[in-house]
């Protein structure tokens, strides 16, 4: 149903973009997520070349590869500057976070067009590409402040045991009497989802994806289809283990599952049984997380892996590995998080100066 629905929401993106946008997501390798969300950032970024009479094309459709040529480094900042000044649909102001995003579209597209495409006449739509000329936004936040952001968003340590006790033994007085029947359908699978998510560092869509087959429990290890298709293994935290095994012995009975059903965590919907989706686990989680009074997203559980894992290893290659990165970058943070070591040092240096 996931997959699904993002292949409905690109194909009706692509249905309002000329031809090379269709040629550019041909021929990419993202996810389905990130093929959509670039898809949108380049469909923003043809509304405003129209609006600001930079294209004289009537729609979206008949934006012509000229036009995205001869741009200039000072039209591509004003359209930065006009992202940073406009409000999202919570009513706040784009993030560097967004912005990059877009940028990150447009770099895709313009590398496609001058470097990959190869058109009727053996070579790319234009050699320019202006996008080698703008930098990402820094993101102003130190490594500092934003350990200590997702620190407090985090269940590091005995919380995240508490937190599980707290859904399979109190969950039930603090939640809505009409909710009790289909809390208690769907406990032990619920439990499973956010102990694996805890155990392994897998993404919300990666743990939607789990199919029967990839799961060892006597080695104690998870099979995952990682962004852009790429298969990966990576073992699974013990403690974990007997959340999943709780959920497989109800998981035929509770969810009327045959014996051919792939998928691994399952719903029913209007009697029929289904993969369970990424939006499904993202609004579970909140609705614990809530009611456990730390509110947070499935994301967070990931960083809550990542966090302690480099805690004990001090070795960021390990977490990349185990989060299925391709480079350490995205786990500087991750050194940082821990600030009560970097007190202790502090007080350390205060002592020996005495």
């Amino acid at each position: 149903m996931e997959t699904k629905k993002y292949l409905d929401l690109i194909a009706a993106e692509l249905s309002t973009m000329p031809d090379f946008v269709k040629e550019y997501n041909f021929g990419t390798n993202h996810s389905l997520t990130t093929t959509y969300q670039y898809l949108t950032e380049i469909r923003r970024f043809f509304d405003w070349l129209r609006r600001e009479g930079i294209s004289d094309a009537s729609d979206n459709q008949h934006v012509s590869t000229a036009t995205l040529a001869n741009l200039r480094r000072n039209d591509i900042m004003l359209y930065i500057n006009y992202l940073g000044h406009i409000k999202n649909q919570q009513g706040h102001l784009n993030s560097p976070t967004t912005i990059n995003r877009s940028i990150n579209a447009l770099r895709s597209l313009f590398k496609f067009l001058t470097i990959t495409a190869d058109n009727n006449n053996g070579q790319p739509y234009f050699e320019r590409n202006v996008m080698l000329k703008i930098d990402s936004l820094n993101n102003t936040k130190t490594l500092n402040y934003r350990a200590h952001i997702l620190e407090s968003h985090m269940y590091i340590g005995k919380l995240k045991y508490q937190f599980l006790d707290f859904i399979e033994k109190d969950y039930e007085q603090h939640c809505n009497q009409h909710a009790v029947p289909a809390f208690k359908l769907n406990k032990e699978r619920d439990m499973a989802i956010i102990a694996l998510i805890l155990g392994t560092g897998i993404r919300v869509s990666e743990c939607a994806g789990v199919n029967v087959a990839d799961l060892n429990l006597k080695k104690a290890t998870l099979d995952v289809t990682r962004k852009g298709g790429q298969r990966d293994s990576v073992p699974i935290a013990e403690w974990t283990l007997d959340y999943i095994v709780e959920y497989q012995k109800i998981r035929q009975a509770r969810y009327s599952a045959s014996k051919k059903e792939t998928a691994f965590f399952l719903t029913r919907w209007h009697h029929q049984t289904r993969r369970i989706t990424t939006n499904a686990i993202e609004k579970m989680v909140n609705k614990y997380s809530a009611s456990f009074g730390h509110p947070l997203t499935p994301h967070k559980l990931r960083h809550t892996l990542a966090s302690e894992l480099y805690d004990v290893t001090k070795d960021q290659v390990l977490v990349a590995q185990q989060l299925g990165q391709k480079g350490t970058s995205a786990t500087d943070l991750y050194t940082h998080v821990d600030q009560k070591k970097q007190r202790a040092a502090l007080n350390e240096i205060s002592e020996t100066d005495k």
